[in-house]
């Protein structure tokens, strides 16, 4: 396997490249991670089961669309592709580490700076991709309220029906969305789509980075709202983020819905309390 992921790395980017290190990193909680290098080059190396390969594929397009933008760093994507009973995707090695107040302050504002490229094809993706290991449906719809009603949250109560979930109120929400977000004005934005801690972080230089994406063009303040689900960033990242690209009113309500699509999620891959916590969170909105 090594091998062939050696000849695709030195294909890729027409150095010859032969592992002679490697050893297990974190890979997040669906993938096994790898850190190997040649002496001289490092890369990052996920593996998954060989039939998740399009999941590999759409991270792919998605960091190398942010890459392109030029606003915030990203580790830059190698390739990928399948060797045996293995998927892979490379990456660009960042020895992470480092951040103080200043890094953070920089991880808004260069967030802020991605959120302003916007798409000419309404919201949604050209390729469907993964939150974690759910599906995520990216049909393009030129209404901001319909996608978040029928490709996030409806897609998702539909899992958890299956899952033996109980939200009685699931129906009246989805009813509620366009109400729940008149009067908000919403550009298509590039998104990030899952970034809460754990895919965010600094290289050892303090520069800031987010990894792991579950990339689409949507409302920006979902990323801003996930940042807050779970434990919450540094306030200078927020200081940063609102000196450049303040938000709207209303954030705060809209928040909890967007969060909403993140918590159904975590019960449709966890089940527990989430249940209680999401329902919780639909009584909220609909008071």
């Amino acid at each position: 396997m090594w091998t062939d992921i050696d000849c695709q790395i030195s294909q890729a980017t027409g150095e010859k490249f032969q592992s002679s290190q490697r050893r297990t990193v974190g890979g997040g909680c669906i993938n096994q991670g790898y850190c190997i290098s040649d002496g001289d080059r490092t890369y990052f190396v996920k593996l998954n089961q060989a039939t998740q390969i399009a999941m590999f594929e759409a991270e792919s397009l998605g960091l190398q669309q942010m890459y392109d933008t030029q606003t915030i760093r990203v580790p830059q994507p190698i390739c990928t592709g399948v060797a045996g009973n293995s998927c892979y995707i490379v990456l660009e090695w960042l020895e992470m580490g480092g951040s103080n107040g200043k890094s953070w302050q920089e991880m808004g504002q260069k967030l802020a700076a991605m959120h302003k490229i916007n798409s000419s094809k309404d919201f949604g993706w050209n390729i469907p991709n993964t939150i974690g290991s759910t599906p995520q449906i990216n049909t393009w719809t030129a209404s901001w309220s319909e996608f978040y009603t029928h490709h996030r949250l409806g897609y998702q109560f539909q899992l958890a029906r299956r899952r033996g979930g109980y939200f009685p109120q699931s129906e009246e929400l989805l009813m509620a969305i366009p109400e729940l977000l008149a009067g908000h004005e919403v550009e298509p934005s590039l998104v990030h789509g899952d970034l809460w801690g754990g895919n965010a972080g600094c290289t050892v230089d303090g520069e800031p980075v987010i990894f792991d994406p579950a990339t689409y063009y949507g409302d920006r303040e979902v990323d801003i709202a996930m940042t807050e689900l779970f434990g919450g960033f540094p306030t200078a990242f927020y200081q940063g983020y609102e000196k450049v690209y303040p938000l709207d009113a209303g954030y705060s309500r809209r928040k909890t819905l967007y969060n909403l699509y993140h918590i159904i999620n975590h019960f449709n891959l966890f089940g527990g309390s989430y249940e209680s916590q999401a329902n919780s969170m639909i009584r909220k909105l609909l008071a």
